[in-house]
């Protein structure tokens, strides 16, 4: 029966120990779930960039590509005109 209140004590002190590592975990969990929407947000902001920078590039290439055709059939009219 000595031992009752040492065993008593000892299993508060296991439920105090539990209490305090499930605040824990809590905090954690709130963490990584603030951590998650960030990186959510920087991955739309990503997705936002790259559909714009998609959208430049076709743009880019619908008017730089006949342009340099354009310059190349100029660069190549001397030589085709002299062998006419």
């Amino acid at each position: 029966m000595a031992d009752d209140p040492e065993i008593a004590g000892l299993i508060r002190e296991i439920r105090d120990q539990q209490r305090e590592a499930l605040a824990l975990q809590r905090e954690h969990l709130v963490m990584y779930q603030r951590q998650l929407d960030r990186v959510e947000r920087i991955n739309d902001r990503a997705e936002a960039i790259q559909a714009r920078a998609s959208r430049a590039v076709r743009l880019i290439l619908m008017v730089a590509l006949p342009l340099v055709f354009v310059l190349l059939g100029l660069m190549f009219l001397p030589y085709v005109l002299r062998l006419s």
